[in-house]
């Protein structure tokens, strides 16, 4: 997958893309029904799949603080490649992105790379007081030579599967409900920020969604690939891996919390 840092970068080279928009935080069931249906468009108009996101959640801008992440940056981008996207652009996600109108935002990119087209949700819009609806961009497509396909949303017993959610069902610690809508077991990445003899002390770059405080069986791995099981423990913001796990200081490893957890969950 090529990875391109903002759409200004984007050159002929990359070839014929149709994209989706989106922050994709946890590549969640709706996420990987969308990457499919994207794939499935792209190889019917000869183009390549691609997706363009943002490095910073938008709510950090449009309401002033970004929600706990469901997977970090990197991990977001090994997904995404999982999922056969073959071009991701990450896109700056500032006070002069939010003010941007969709027009021009989408004539930039369709000025710097050759644009099959958008596939969006009937919910879906981006650009300046979302003003990118399907309605409009395919409008606009009309003038520029692209097309706008427009897929049903994902939805699981007849509700759509939000990040939103997800996190909600880790912060009250029903990690079941979580994994459900993720379709696959709650995870999170950070780095060992203390190796001690008894326990491994965890740091994170960015702020991640973790449940209650308590005690949760987890598998872990080690960035040489070493899976180890052990316990997660979180209390009054200390997040540590006991018994301690053989790793360097600032190494990286990725936890991934048992279905069935057993914990000591404390509520207010």
């Amino acid at each position: 997958m090529e990875v391109v840092t903002g759409t200004a970068s984007l050159q002929p080279a990359f070839g014929r893309l149709f994209a989706v928009v989106g922050v994709f935080d946890g590549i969640h069931l709706g996420h990987e029904y969308l990457l499919r249906e994207l794939r499935r468009v792209a190889r019917e108009r000869d183009a390549r799949p691609a997706v363009i996101t943002f490095d910073h959640h938008p709510d950090e801008i449009l309401k002033g603080a970004a929600p706990p992440l469901l997977c970090d940056p990197r991990e977001r981008l090994e997904r995404l490649e999982g999922e056969g996207v073959e071009v991701t652009v990450i896109e700056t996600f500032d006070r002069a992105t939010r003010e941007t109108p969709y027009e021009a935002w989408v004539r930039r990119i369709a000025d710097n790379v050759e644009l099959a087209g958008f596939l969006m949700t009937p919910e879906s819009a981006f650009g300046y007081e979302r003003g990118g609806t399907p309605e409009t961009v395919a409008e606009l497509g009309r003038t520029l030579g692209y097309a706008v396909v427009v897929v049903p949303q994902f939805a699981l017993d007849g509700e759509p599967v939000r990040s939103s959610d997800i996190r909600a069902a880790i912060a009250a610690g029903d990690l079941l409900r979580a994994e459900r809508l993720l379709g696959r077991r709650v995870s999170v990445v950070g780095t060992a920020a203390r190796a001690l003899r008894a326990e491994t002390e965890l740091g994170f770059e960015l702020p991640v969604a973790l449940p209650p405080p308590g005690r949760y069986e987890a598998f872990v791995r080690t960035s040489g690939g070493a899976v180890r099981s052990r316990n997660l423990e979180l209390d009054d913001g200390r997040v540590a891996l006991t018994p301690a796990v053989p790793v360097r200081t600032g190494e990286r490893l990725s936890i991934e919390l048992v279905r069935g957890v057993s914990a000591t969950i404390r509520r207010s």
